[in-house]
């Protein structure tokens, strides 16, 4: 009987103790942090630092959680005084992107298992960073709501907020700006770095954001930077539409076709440095006004300017012609190679494709991106769960659900200039990859050049190429020259300290 009774007891502690563990929720835990302690070699040199993995809240203003941040930060661990040590703070794009691609592929002290062009290995993982600025610089990678493991939060209620109501919170421009500025300040209270001279980088999307961000943070939060870097760069705000749009493309076509040896051999012969400023000449002197004609340019000039437009860009007269003078991208990825039967990759044309018909006007799909996907995915799972002991059944997005994006509005542009204005400190660099054919590098040549018209502020804008994509740092020749482009960069904008800010 007693056993009997024992053996229903047990049945009955298993039941309850299965029904508790299954009715665990996958929830996102609010406030956290867990560091970790490492070592790496740095240009040669061995540098002690620590990993801090953790989430922060976002606040409404009745002071309740809204939401939750994941983010990374890397710390040099053997300074003693962090006020002249720089504080980089890092945001990808999208927007909907996670931050893992600067993250585990720039300038994070680990970076993806590729070879030396930036081609994903197996086994996936991660290897050391022999270029990562964390020599000079402490980084933090932060990720927007819903994406990586960030999460909107239930109300007080416990209830989840309307599509519409996150809408207006945080998937917008000047919403993504507002609430990410406060959770910065947040950030570096906690961290005790108001001292530290202060950066944003920001890549595609991440370029509008943090180009928001640095007039937020300095009028509404009242924290000054030193710089903004702008990787791979959006619009901005700064509109490039009609034969602006259309004209800036050409450059990167005359790129794209050099590198896979489809121009004619004369231009071959010569080096992309020495070709891409002939190609831009021609581009602002004739092309632009060329297509600024429309229908009203003379047969005569119309047949010239096809000839030397194909010349640079590796297509047939008749095909410029036909499109009449204003290649798209999607269709200059499909007919480039189209004789030999293969694709260009549009965040970075170095990649191939192959589709199911030779015939078309774009690619079946993405050559470079599929590749990104199939190795970065793995690697940051790995990384943060085994390597940064950060435990959770959170799905890390690398793409969040964010959209509809509310693009209104978008003055980005025009804030980063004021923010310069206003701070003499503040300066702004440019980095792109001359095969990205989705922001390519002449049109963030044209932002650079449209930021600030006055002219007065130029000595403090910068322009850095590479000779890879979207993200140059991939390839291993243009990782150490881009890391070494931001160290070269944060030196030239940390004044003595007796520099005033002033005019």
């Amino acid at each position: 009987m007693q056993t009997k009774f024992l053996a229903q007891l047990v049945m009955l502690v298993l039941f309850f103790a299965t029904s508790t563990a299954f009715a665990n929720e996958r929830k996102l835990a609010i406030d956290t942090s867990n560091t970790t302690k490492h070592t790496t070699k740095i240009n040669g040199k061995k540098i002690a630092y620590t990993a801090t993995t953790g989430t922060q809240p976002v606040w409404d203003s009745e002071g309740q959680p809204t939401a939750s941040l994941f983010y990374t930060y890397y710390q040099r661990s053997d300074i003693k005084d962090s006020s002249t040590r720089p504080l980089l703070i890092s945001f990808n794009g999208g927007p909907g992107s996670a931050s893992v691609w600067m993250h585990v592929a720039y300038t994070g002290p680990r970076v993806l298992n590729v070879d030396s062009e930036g081609y994903p290995l197996q086994p996936y993982g991660v290897k050391t960073n022999p270029y990562s600025i964390l020599d000079v610089a402490d980084v933090v990678f932060v990720n927007p709501v819903n994406t990586g493991y960030s999460r909107v939060l239930p109300d007080k209620e416990g209830k989840m907020p309307s599509k519409d109501k996150q809408k207006k919170m945080f998937f917008g421009v000047n919403a993504d700006i507002k609430y990410l500025a406060d959770w910065i300040t947040t950030f570096v209270s906690r961290n005790n770095r108001w001292r530290s001279p202060k950066y944003l980088i920001g890549e595609s999307y991440g370029t509008t954001r943090v180009s928001g961000l640095a007039l937020e943070l300095q009028n509404r939060q009242w924290m000054y930077l030193n710089g903004v870097i702008l990787v791979s760069p959006t619009d901005i705000g700064i509109k490039r539409d009609g034969p602006v749009k259309a004209a800036n493309r050409l450059p990167y076509f005359t790129a794209a076709a050099w590198y896979h040896k489809a121009l004619a051999q004369n231009l071959q012969a010569q080096d992309l440095a020495e070709l891409l400023p002939q190609v831009e000449q021609f581009t602002i002197n004739h092309y632009l006004p060329a297509l600024a004609k429309g229908a009203f340019i003379s047969e005569q000039e119309k047949q010239t300017i096809a000839e030397q437009v194909a010349t640079y860009s590796g297509l047939s007269t008749q095909e410029v012609l036909r499109n009449n003078l204003a290649i798209e991208t999607s269709y200059f990825w499909k007919e480039l190679l189209r004789e030999r039967e293969q694709t260009i990759g549009r965040l970075d044309s170095r990649y191939l494709g192959i589709d199911e018909k030779v015939a078309g006007s774009r690619p079946d799909y993405y050559a470079e991106l599929t590749s990104w996907l199939h190795s970065f995915t793995p690697a940051i799972n790995y990384y943060l769960r085994e390597e940064l002991d950060y435990k959770t059944d959170i799905k890390y997005n690398m793409f969040g659900n964010v959209h509809p994006w509310d693009r209104t509005n978008n003055h980005t542009g025009e804030q980063l200039r004021q923010a310069m204005a206003q701070n003499p400190y503040l300066h702004v660099m440019v980095q792109a990859g001359y095969y990205d054919g989705a922001t390519n590098y002449f049109d963030a040549k044209y932002t650079l050049w449209q930021l600030d018209p006055s002219g007065k502020m130029k000595d403090r804008l910068s322009f850095k190429g590479y000779r890879s994509g979207h993200m140059m740092y991939l390839r291993q020749q243009d990782l150490k020259a881009a890391n070494e482009d931001i160290r070269t960069f944060m030196k030239a904008s940390l004044p003595s300290q007796q520099t005033p800010a002033k005019y």
